[in-house]
């Protein structure tokens, strides 16, 4: 029995009765629903008997279990839209790239990377909680290529009514997660609530000229996913009652707790366009945002949509969570469905992820060796899809194989052509035009292919239609786009032999930053540091 001290308890319920309201929670009369259900007064200091938490069940105690606790991303993104803009020219990405992490240059040229992340149990077990919890607030940083260093807990617990321990277990199982992810966890921030919730904020390092932003998606690139789908139609099914198959929890409870560093390593080893991790707004709502912040129509397999067992069985039974209404919404009128694509393979895509994979754009010629580079370290990854032409952003979902125009797409407006040859990779390959110009010819190429193709360079910046000086600035915006830093160096060093000013410089590649995002950005920022210290162009 709880220790309770009947004097202390009598004066305070005299008072809340006087008052007309419980102290603790002034919407509560007086005796609250504690008192009459457990004969406990939280007011008074009273708490219940230590629990078996073998039989504690988290995700009954909550509305919305995991990522799906949280906000509408058509609700979200209205009420974001009409903020005032950060003019701080320190912060490299913000809240206006609606990117993973926000990133700020601090002096002396370090950049920050950070995020923050809080949502309700997604699992029963309190331990196992808490490292899904770290797991997933880390991916964020993982998913901008950064690497993380510091955590800050932000914890809601009814600490009145639920065993302390339960609290505990959670922190334990986060404090392991991040221990193994070489991240020290030095504080945190807690308040009383009726529903549980844990998250971190997140601060670590990123190197500005190698940051993957999920607005530089290219025509041609291959979409990549890291980890099933199901999670929120899992969680969905325990909370009603649906029985879910030990073996199918377990699955999913370790797939959530797996950090996503090994796909981040991946991907920094091979060199991507664009990618995001996959949490609460589904797959179609993350893969939306990067399709309409690069300026690109996504085909998207549902036929090749890595699950969960028993996801889609339950998805035709009717078992949807109402994340994937909400999810839809956002996705709104930009997606189009093929016919014969089964419709839960579509709610399959908008279901809310907790503790997700990396969703990535890869250029065509890298897909093997992406996957090859996450076979290596235990990543099983999925071909789900390709980047197929401009547009104001738009996704079509079709079967493996089938033509991405099988999709009506009636409200597809003020489209662009299909340019898939010039979708450039993210570190094009040597031997770059500078080295080119420079008649640096690789072993094993042609003279004569040299020759032709040293031609072909000076008849693109030869005087015609367009000037010397104006194809020279065209060609320096072009590079930075491209984030090649020998051609970037290149053509700083001939664009100001030819009397190019800063000021123009500048410009020209502001317009290539319009066009591939903040990365571009943060690489021509890297790019006048070095050339300023004397370290090439990057």
């Amino acid at each position: 029995m709880p220790k309770i001290d009947l004097a202390k308890r009598r004066r305070i319920m005299q008072r809340s009765r006087k008052l007309g309201h419980c102290i603790c929670d002034p919407r509560r009369a007086c005796p609250c629903d504690v008192f009459t259900d457990q004969g406990l007064c939280p007011c008074a200091g009273e708490r219940p008997d230590p629990a078996d938490l073998a039989q504690v069940r988290l995700t009954e105690l909550v509305h919305n279990a995991g990522c799906a606790s949280k906000i509408a991303p058509a609700d979200l993104e209205a009420v974001l839209s009409r903020l005032p803009a950060v003019e701080d020219p320190r912060v490299i990405s913000g809240m206006a790239a609606a990117d993973d992490a926000g990133i700020y240059r601090l002096d002396g040229g370090t950049c920050l990377v950070q995020t923050v992340d809080v949502f309700t149990p997604c699992v029963d077990d309190p331990h196992t909680f808490g490292r899904i919890c770290a797991a997933n607030c880390l991916s964020d940083i993982y998913a901008m290529g950064g690497q993380p260093l510091t955590a800050l807990s932000i914890l809601a617990f009814p600490s009145e009514t639920l065993d302390g321990r339960i609290m505990y277990e959670m922190l334990r199982g986060a404090m392991e997660t991040l221990s193994a992810a070489g991240v020290a966890l030095i504080g945190g921030h807690s308040i009383k609530d009726e529903e549980i919730k844990l998250g971190f904020a997140v601060t670590g390092t990123i190197d500005p000229a190698q940051a993957v932003s999920h607005e530089t998606a290219h025509v041609g690139d291959v979409l990549v996913l890291t980890k099933p789908l199901g999670t929120g139609v899992l969680c969905f099914a325990r909370q009603i009652g649906r029985a879910v198959p030990a073996s199918t929890a377990a699955a999913m409870a370790e797939s959530m707790a797996a950090l996503n560093r090994p796909a981040a390593e991946a991907v920094r080893q091979v060199g991507v366009s664009a990618g995001t991790d996959v949490t609460g707004f589904g797959l179609l709502g993350h893969l939306i945002r990067m399709a309409r912040h690069s300026g690109v129509t996504a085909q998207l397999y549902a036929d090749a949509l890595p699950a969960f067992d028993g996801v889609l069985e339950a998805l035709r039974d009717g078992v949807i969570p109402g994340a994937i209404e909400r999810n839809r919404e956002f996705v709104a009128d930009d997606l189009s469905v093929a016919d014969g694509v089964d419709e839960a393979m579509v709610n399959l895509g908008f279901d809310a992820q907790t503790s997700g994979g990396l969703l990535i754009a890869v250029p065509a010629e890298r897909q093997a060796a992406l996957l090859s580079a996450l076979a290596r370290r235990g990543v099983r990854a999925a071909t789900v899809g390709r980047i197929v032409e401009k547009s104001n952003g738009k996704i079509r979902v079709t079967l493996a194989g089938q033509d991405a125009s099988a999709a009506p797409d009636q409200a597809v407006t003020d489209e662009l052509p299909d340019h898939a040859a010039e979708a450039a990779p993210l570190r094009p390959p040597a031997p770059c035009c500078a080295e080119a110009s420079a008649a640096h010819v690789k072993a094993g190429v042609a003279a004569d292919a040299q020759q032709a193709f040293e031609a072909l360079m000076a008849a693109a910046g030869a005087a015609g239609a367009i000037d010397a000086r104006t194809k020279e600035l065209i060609h320096f915006a072009l590079v930075v786009q491209a984030r090649c830093g020998p051609c970037a160096a290149f053509h700083l060093d001939e664009a100001r032999k030819m009397g190019i000013t800063q000021a123009e410089l500048d410009e020209a590649a502001w317009c290539a930053a319009a066009m591939g995002g903040a990365p571009v950005r943060m690489f021509y920022l890297e790019a006048l540091k070095n050339a300023r210290t004397g370290k090439g162009c990057c």
